[in-house]
């Protein structure tokens, strides 16, 4: 299994995907083990407007963990095979292994896109 989870410089999940400054990519193996991870720079701009979709997806990644997105940037990551779960937080190898052992589930919830964001107890709100 391989994911992709949108991180800050701490290793942890960053609260928006669109504003993230890399991509931690996890390969996990059939025991829910990490074998790999790999870093990729954020290309710059928003995340609905970047390659990021199709170069994840040229390197196998199959899920993107995140804590928020927007609609743009789910409906280009799903058109490139990826499936998105939303309303993730924390250190990401613990991420990774939660979820591939089947304990993390999405939370439904979409950032709407506008020019400004601020994030307050997990909730997208916009100015």
């Amino acid at each position: 299994m391989k994911l992709a989870i949108p991180v800050n410089k701490n290793n942890e999940v960053d609260g928006h995907f669109g504003h993230c400054e890399m991509y931690t990519v996890v390969t996990l193996n059939d025991k829910n083990e990490i074998i790999d991870t790999d870093t990729i720079t954020s290309p710059k701009g928003c995340g609905c407007k970047s390659d990021i979709a199709k170069m994840l997806a040229a390197q196998g990644v199959a899920n993107m963990l995140v804590g928020g997105i927007g609609t743009g940037a789910m409906n280009k990551l799903n058109e490139a095979g990826i499936e998105v779960v939303r309303g993730c937080s924390g250190n990401v190898e613990e991420l990774a292994v939660n979820f591939a052992s089947g304990k993390i589930a999405d939370n439904g919830s979409n950032c709407e896109h506008h020019h400004h964001h601020e994030h307050h107890n997990g909730e997208c709100e916009h100015l």
